[in-house]
């Protein structure tokens, strides 16, 4: 019965290398097409940063968060290989209009008294680090500089905190 449903002869050896290398050549020539498709925000000048606390929450700050949160962006190697380069852009993108420390204009939120109000940034940033969103996972893993020890990030979050209580005076 089983024989029935098989058809009579299985694909041989040849077949599947001859189709592996036109899907490999199709992919290639597909990679090849995309890559004068330009995605990159450049690095605007650093217009001001915040009144750090300390030199070593600043040094914390530029390892772990500038990459995304700054106009001081590194641009590796595979930032220019599309579909990469999107995927960076879009993060770096993301990041600085979330929290850029080149171009820093903190307000203090208005203090609410609602059961639900939204957090306050350095509620935010402390909730971010501590959950392991930030840095991310990805960007972890080609940086081995941003995966902070516990004592770090707790460094990092407090010096951060002071940093941002101090542009409140």
């Amino acid at each position: 019965m089983l024989n029935r449903l098989l058809p009579d002869t299985l694909p041989d050896r040849r077949w599947w290398i001859r189709t592996l290398l036109i899907n490999a050549g199709i992919s290639l020539v597909v990679l090849a097409a995309i890559q004068p498709i330009p995605v990159r925000p450049g690095n605007a000048p650093v217009v001001r940063e915040p009144a750090w606390d300390s030199p070593e929450t600043r040094q914390l700050t530029v390892q772990a968060c500038y990459d995304c949160h700054s106009t001081e962006t590194h641009w590796p190697w595979y930032s220019y290989v599309a579909p990469i380069s999107w995927i960076t852009s879009y993060d770096v993108i993301e990041g600085r209009e979330a929290l850029n420390f080149s171009d820093w204009d903190y307000t203090p939120e208005a203090e609410s008294n609602e059961p639900f109000a939204p957090k306050t940034l350095p509620e935010r940033i402390a909730d971010e680090i501590n959950s392991g969103r930030m840095p991310p996972g990805t960007y972890r893993l080609m940086h081995p500089e941003a995966r902070l020890s516990d004592a770090q990030k707790q460094a990092l979050i407090e010096g951060l905190q002071r940093t941002i209580e101090e542009e409140q005076k």
